[in-house]
């Protein structure tokens, strides 16, 4: 049971990285609302699993069909 509770709050902290690190792009491409967004999204991924790659999907989705 440990073991899987570990393996679970790894995934969520790269997931939470991941998302932070996607923010710090966007911000360094000059998209500072995408930041945010991003940032955002990475507060709320320690809450919430999955929801800033959800967000860092969605943003990319919408990029790509602008």
């Amino acid at each position: 049971m440990t073991t899987t509770n570990t393996r679970v709050d790894t995934l969520s902290k790269a997931s939470t990285a991941t998302t932070v690190i996607d923010a710090m792009m966007e911000f360094m491409r000059g998209r500072r609302a995408g930041g945010l967004f991003l940032l955002g999204a990475a507060a709320l991924s320690s809450r919430i699993p999955g929801v800033g790659t959800a967000a860092s999907l969605l943003l990319r989705a919408y990029r790509r069909l602008r």
